[in-house]
C-alpha cells in the first residue's frame, strides 16, 4: 500500500500540516519522495502516525510520544520506563484535574455575583472579574484544545 500525504491524513484523520510537522519533529521518519517528488508512505507510517495520534489523544506531550516510540522501536528493551513514563503522566493528569476543580470554583463564584441580568453597569459578572483573584493552583496555560495540555502548552 501506497499513500500520498493527503491519502495518509485522510486515514488517520490528520490535518496534513500536522503529518509534516511531526516529520521535522522526528516522530515520523522523513518520507521518501517519488518520481513525481511527491511524499509516499506506507503502512509502517501509517501504524506510527496512529499510535502517534493515540498518544496524542491521551494527552501527551511529544516529548513523551518521542519517549514511548523509542521503546516501541528497540522491542528487546526493557519497558520498565513506560510504566514510569505512564505513571508520571497519570500524576500530571491529576494535577491538572485539581487545577481544573479550583477553576470551576473559582468561575462558580463568579457566575454567583449575576443571579438576574440587568444593566451592564451593575453586572456583578463584568465588575468581579476585575476583582476576583484565580487561585494559583490554576494558571492560563494558553492551551488550546487539540488536547489540552496536562502540563505543558501544546500547538499540534
Amino acid at each position: 500500500m501506497v499513500m500520498r500525504i493527503g491519502e495518509l491524513a485522510a486515514a488517520c484523520g490528520t490535518p496534513v500540516e500536522t503529518i509534516r510537522y511531526y516529520e521535522r519533529e522526528g516522530l515520523l521518519p522523513a518520507a521518501p519522495r517519488s518520481g513525481g517528488n511527491y511524499r509516499v508512505y506506507g503502512e509502517a507510517e501509517l501504524e506510527r502516525l496512529a499510535f502517534i495520534r493515540q498518544c496524542r489523544a491521551l494527552d501527551m506531550s511529544l516529548d513523551e510520544v518521542r519517549a514511548l516510540l523509542a521503546f516501541r522501536d528497540s522491542p528487546p528493551a526493557d519497558c520498565s520506563g513506560v510504566n514510569t513514563l505512564l505513571d508520571e503522566h497519570i500524576g500530571h493528569v491529576v494535577h491538572r484535574i485539581e487545577e481544573l476543580r479550583a477553576l470551576e470554583a473559582s468561575l462558580r463564584a463568579l457566575r454567583a455575583r449575576c443571579d438576574t441580568p440587568g444593566d451592564g453597569a451593575a453586572c456583578g459578572i463584568l465588575s468581579g472579574l476585575g476583582q476576583v483573584a484565580l487561585p494559583e493552583a490554576a494558571p492560563h496555560t494558553g492551551g488550546v484544545h487539540e488536547h489540552a495540555a496536562t502540563h505543558a502548552p501544546r500547538r499540534r
